[in-house]
C-alpha cells in the first residue's frame, strides 16, 4: 500500500488515513490509486465491521491537486480517468455493509467533500470549513458531490453551495445536516486530535453493539434509491427476517425478553 494512504485494521475497525499533509491531502494519481486499493481491501475483509476515515496534517482533504493536474496531465481524458479511479473507492465504501465515520478536521473542499459524503457519519472540528469551490478554477463537481450532496442536504442547499464561492462553517454544516457533530479544541492541533478521537469513539460504539445490524441498516438506507417503494419494503422484510436468524439477534432478543419479564415481575 502506498504511503499516500495509511491503512490499519484492528479489533474490527479499519482506519484509512489520507496522508499527503504537505498538499492538504489533495488527490494526485498516487493518492487516487492508494485510495482505491485501501477502500477495496477494507471493505472486502470479513473481520472489518466499521471503517474510520481521517487525515494527517492541518486539513482533511482539499480535493484534487490542481498544481499536479496542471503539470502532469495534458487532457480532460486523463482527469476523467483519474476521477474514475477515486470513484471506485467511493463506491466501495457506499456499497459496503460496514458503517463509515469520517473524522474531518480543518478544510474539506472540492472532491474532499465527496470523500466526506462517502461516510455515513461525519465529525468535524469547530474550526472546520466545508465547501465546493470547483467553479473557482473553472471545473465542475466530481467524486459524487453532485449526487451525494443533493441527497444529504437537498437540492436547493446543494445549489447554494456549488453556485457560490462559499465555505460553510462547522456549525452551518451541522445545521444543514451535512455533518453529524462538531468538536472544539483549544487550538487547531488539539482540535484535530479530538476530532479523530471522537470519530474512533463513534466507530467503537458500532463495534460494541450489534455491528452486523448497524451494517445492514446502513446498506438498506444507502441502496434505497435503486429500488421502488414496494421493492424497498420487500427488501426490509427480507433483511429483518435474515437478521432474526443470526446468533447475535437471538442472544439480544432473549436478553431483552428476560429483562422485560424481570421488570414485570
Amino acid at each position: 500500500m502506498s504511503d499516500a494512504i495509511l491503512l490499519s485494521v484492528a479489533e474490527g475497525l479499519a482506519r484509512l488515513t489520507l496522508n499527503r499533509p504537505a498538499r492538504l491531502n489533495a488527490f494526485n494519481a498516487d493518492l487516487a490509486h492508494a485510495w482505491r486499493d485501501a477502500t477495496a481491501e477494507a471493505t472486502s475483509r470479513s473481520d472489518v465491521k466499521a471503517i474510520l476515515i481521517d487525515a494527517s496534517g492541518p486539513a482533511f482533504c482539499a480535493g484534487g491537486d490542481v498544481i499536479d493536474m496542471a503539470t502532469t496531465m495534458g487532457s480532460g481524458a486523463e482527469i476523467t480517468a483519474l476521477a474514475e479511479v477515486i470513484n471506485a473507492g467511493i463506491r466501495s465504501l457506499t456499497e459496503s455493509a460496514a458503517p463509515v465515520v469520517a473524522a474531518a478536521h480543518g478544510t474539506t473542499a472540492g472532491g474532499g467533500l465527496g470523500i466526506l459524503l462517502s461516510s455515513d457519519y461525519a465529525v468535524v472540528g469547530a474550526r472546520s470549513r466545508l465547501g465546493s469551490l470547483y467553479a473557482n478554477i473553472g471545473l465542475t463537481p466530481d467524486l459524487s458531490v453532485s449526487a451525494q450532496l443533493t441527497r444529504a442536504i437537498g437540492q436547493r442547499r446543494a445549489l447554494q453551495l456549488v453556485l457560490q464561492d462559499r465555505l460553510l462553517s462547522a456549525q452551518e454544516a451541522q445545521d444543514w445536516g451535512l455533518v453529524a457533530e462538531t468538536v472544539a479544541g483549544e487550538d487547531a492541533a488539539s482540535e484535530a486530535a479530538l476530532v479523530r478521537a471522537r470519530g474512533e469513539e463513534v466507530a467503537r460504539f458500532w463495534l460494541a453493539g450489534a455491528a452486523d445490524a448497524y451494517g445492514q441498516a446502513k446498506r438498506l438506507v444507502r441502496s434505497q434509491p435503486e429500488r421502488t417503494f414496494a421493492e424497498q419494503l420487500s427488501e426490509e422484510a427480507r433483511s429483518i427476517g435474515a437478521a432474526m436468524q443470526t446468533p447475535e439477534a437471538q442472544a439480544r432478543i432473549t436478553a431483552f425478553a428476560a429483562a422485560s419479564a424481570k421488570k414485570a415481575g
